[in-house]
């Protein structure tokens, strides 16, 4: 019997985005999308268009850059958001609309302060004004997860007629639980009398840690779509983790009568891109893609290993991308070499201006750190193009002192709105005497939300790659940086997380209310 196919819908670049201090710039977004775009992504959910006029242009230029995969762009049920979603994805070879309307009674009643059947014609409404701008229609019940099973019928029925070839059954809260939903699912299927025209999505949270199982679950019932993203990354506790999705089908063909078609060794890069450029790192006993994913410490599992891998492993590491992790350049390395290799991970670059830049960098870590990884050039690329855009701040010059006994001093020299400005300032260690330098300069009176250093390789040799997250009026940021001296990356992060406050001043949340 032939396998069903099961769409992989991926929502990092939009439903990923809202966790808080992971918003994306246009050109990183459209670095995973190419990355999603290799990996075989069947739909790539690339933001909320009518959101912020970032918001609108990262959408159109992802749509512009991938051509393998069909595009997408969330709106609300309201004419304003899906005429903006239309625009956004003309560029896309195969474009796609998503719009959404709450359906539980507590939101019906909270939030949208509608009455069901008004909710029903919204939506239908929606439905029939996005297909007249876009063949390809998805309709989600938000908070499905909660709502009532005759009202779900009812607007999943009315969604179909009105033209939506995909209805979207989210878990929008994490509530559910793997039987309760497959069952929502099932019945779903077999009550809706026109279900047949349509594909069946779900789109589950992990409040219960459960996104996955519940997805998984929804599979077996007769959905075959999954939304999920890379590294589970997403709002509150997460969406389901693409690759565990992708991974548990694969490898348990036994109990799955479907398949996808994702090319699984991108898997790893594509983890590690998302990694770096949100700067939420990867725990390292994470399923698939953390660091200890395929390690073994225990004697026993050592010793069955040495005998035959398959007494403890389950999976081929090499399979989803971990052979990656090898050396690539070092400091003899050509311009030629560099720009391959970068193409081999989906990096291009604009100009040969920036190439210039990256290759100037790639030479000066080269001479500092004699083993290079493809890792390093992920980090040394999002630094690049971090400078590129730096508007208001640049570190030109630091300088730090600091013994045994003695109050740290750090001096630092930023270039500020082109101008250089010098500050000093002691602190409790180097790192919070430099932030408090930079502070003595810009006066952002930003909180520092969280200060994180990863080892991007391995040896002592390797660049610290360092995530600082800061808050200001109800706005967070994450800023990155990495080199060989952690205290230069904690600057490096420090300012471009100051940057990013000043470049997105204006940026509000994807379902603010009042958009």
């Amino acid at each position: 019997m032939s396998k069903q196919h099961l769409i992989v819908f991926d929502t990092t670049l939009r439903d990923g985005e809202q966790s808080p201090g992971a918003s994306m710039t246009k050109d990183e977004k459209v670095r995973i999308a190419l990355m999603l775009e290799k990996m075989r992504v069947d739909v790539i959910e690339a933001g909320f268009a009518i959101a912020s006029e970032g918001d609108f242009q990262a959408v159109k230029a992802v749509a512009e850059a991938v051509k393998d995969s069909t595009i997408c762009s969330l709106s609300r049920a309201i004419e304003a958001d899906i005429s903006r979603a239309a625009e956004a994805i003309k560029p896309a070879n195969s474009g796609r609309i998503h719009t959404f309307i709450a359906t539980s009674p507590i939101h019906m009643k909270y939030k949208l302060q509608m009455q069901p059947d008004e909710v029903i014609e919204q939506a239908v409404r929606a439905v029939r004004f996005a297909r007249n701008l876009a063949a390809d229609v998805e309709f989600s019940c938000e908070d499905a997860g909660r709502s009532e099973m005759d009202f779900l019928c009812r607007i999943v029925e009315a969604a179909i007629d009105a033209g939506a070839r995909t209805i979207n059954i989210p878990d929008t809260v994490g509530y559910a639980i793997p039987e309760l939903y497959a069952e929502q699912i099932r019945t779903l299927i077999e009550r809706v009398p026109n279900s047949d025209k349509a594909i069946f999505s779900v789109h589950c949270h992990n409040d219960l840690g459960l996104a996955v199982a519940n997805s998984l679950a929804a599979v077996q019932a007769g959905a075959r779509q999954v939304e999920c993203t890379i590294n589970g990354l997403g709002e509150r506790a997460g969406n389901a983790s693409l690759e565990e999705l992708v991974m548990a089908v694969r490898t348990r063909p036994d109990v799955f009568n479907v398949e996808t078609r994702i090319n699984p060794v991108y898997i790893v890069p594509t983890s590690r891109l998302v990694s770096t450029i949100t700067g939420f790192p990867v725990q390292p006993n994470k399923a698939i893609v953390g660091k200890n994913a395929f390690a073994h410490e225990s004697g026993i599992h050592q010793d069955g290993i040495l005998k035959h891998r398959e007494t403890y492993e389950i999976m081929k590491a090499e399979d989803v991308g971990w052979h990656t992790n090898s050396l690539v350049l070092g400091k003899h390395s050509g311009r030629n070499a560099f720009r391959a290799r970068l193409q081999e991970l989906g990096i291009n670059f604009a100009s040969e201006q920036e190439l210039n830049t990256a290759f100037t960098l790639f030479k000066q870590l080269a001479d500092k750190k004699h083993e290079i990884y493809d890792e390093d050039l992920q980090a040394l690329v999002t630094d690049t193009r971090a400078a590129a855009a730096a508007e208001y701040l640049q570190l030109v010059a630091m300088e730090v002192q600091s013994k045994t006994g003695e109050t740290p001093l750090a001096k630092v020299v930023l270039n500020v709105e082109g101008q250089e400005l010098k500050a000093e300032a002691q602190g409790s260690g180097p790192v919070d005497a430099v932030f408090k330098a930079i502070e003595t300069l810009t006066k952002s009176g930003a909180s520092l939300e969280l200060y994180s250093v990863n080892a991007i390789t391995s040896g002592t040799d390797s660049q610290g790659e360092v995530t600082v997250r800061l808050a200001l009026g109800g706005r967070i940021v994450n800023g990155l940086g990495a080199d060989t001296d952690i205290v230069i990356a904690s600057a490096k992060a420090y300012i471009n997380a100051l940057n990013a406050l000043q470049n997105h001043a204006d940026r509000r949340h994807p379902q603010e209310a009042d958009i």
